[in-house]
């Protein structure tokens, strides 16, 4: 199959930039436009399989969250509240339709790969999602989108093993405490600590029989290429070779880059393209090569620009 007719998916909409969260906020429209106008200006788009945004109903979102989390989000955006739970998540009327076409879009893509109709795939969504608790928004987040394709892979798809790939600057709490009694998920997350939201020790293993499913990978402030690319090679491949997953999601977030506003690490935008290519040696040796990946944080436009164009540059590859 060639990159013409199809391997690579790619969810790119100019929907996800109705979600409204007022002046000055860093998770804002503008991050989708100046993503969607670089690959699109730069051909990596064309080279793709268009994926249609998809809202997820409440059976898809409640196989993560409480459904009377699910409820609260559609009131509050129905009122016309202007933040969820935390003053940092803000949202606007059409923020649950916006988030449900988040998740929904990412499960969506998980279904064209989990099927054989395309190989990988990068999903550009927004709002984010590892921050979302069970039954509570924050952090930008008000569903968890990797969470739900997580979940709607294992129980609805029957996939054994789901390996989350999480290299945010910040720690996914949310990620990590809807898996971490589930031995069948493997959570690895390599993030600046200390930083929001205070999670992510290396001590915090899983609980029960997930016990060693999580593993986190907490680096310190103006750390580069060198420690995150090798945190990936040194502590998350070996761990993927002996989970052997069967499906690989990233929750792919830029704001390690060192541009960026949020962020204390160094990491360069060539660096992620050596990630990319870490996660697709995982998928491709263990998962028959499926791979999907989702936007999560990013706040420099420039960088998140160019870190996502050669993220997708490198699912491109041969």
């Amino acid at each position: 199959m060639s990159e013409r007719n199809g391997e690579v998916g790619l969810v790119l909409d100019p929907g996800f930039e109705a979600h409204r969260t007022g002046p000055g906020h860093p998770e804002r429209p503008e991050r989708n436009a100046a993503i969607r106008a670089r690959l699109e200006g730069d051909g990596l788009a064309a080279r793709c399989l268009a994926i249609a945004p998809e809202p997820a109903g409440d059976e898809v979102l409640t196989l993560v969250h409480d459904p009377d989390h699910v409820a609260r989000v559609s009131e509050a955006c129905r009122k016309g509240a202007h933040f969820l739970d935390s003053m940092d998540t803000a949202i606007s009327p059409e923020s649950d339709g916006v988030a449900r076409l988040a998740a929904g879009s990412l499960v969506a893509l998980c279904r064209e790969v989990r099927t054989g109709k395309l190989r990988r795939g990068f999903a550009v969504v927004r709002p984010p999602g590892h921050h979302a608790e069970r039954d509570l928004a924050m952090g930008f987040c008000l569903f968890n989108n990797v969470a739900v394709a997580a979940a709607w892979l294992r129980k609805a798809q029957g996939v054994e093993r789901v390996l989350v790939v999480d290299w945010d600057v910040h720690h996914g709490n949310g990620t990590q405490h809807l898996f971490e009694d589930d031995p069948s998920v493997l959570y690895f997350s390599v993030h600046q600590w200390p930083l929001y939201p205070g999670t992510g020790a290396a001590s915090e293993r899983g609980r029960g029989a997930g016990v060693g499913a999580t593993v986190n990978c907490p680096v310190p402030p103006g750390s580069g290429d060198a420690v995150f690319l090798g945190t990936l090679r040194d502590t998350l491949v070996p761990a993927a070779e002996a989970f052997r997953p069967d499906f690989v999601l990233v929750s792919a977030g830029f704001d390690a880059h060192r541009s960026d506003p949020l962020g204390g690490l160094t990491v360069s935008t060539e660096a992620f393209a050596e990630a990319t290519r870490i996660v697709r040696g995982i998928a491709d040796r263990h998962a028959s090569g499926r791979l999907v990946s989702t936007l999560e944080g990013g706040y420099d436009l420039d960088g998140l620009a160019g870190c996502a164009a050669i993220h997708l540059a490198t699912l491109l590859e041969l």
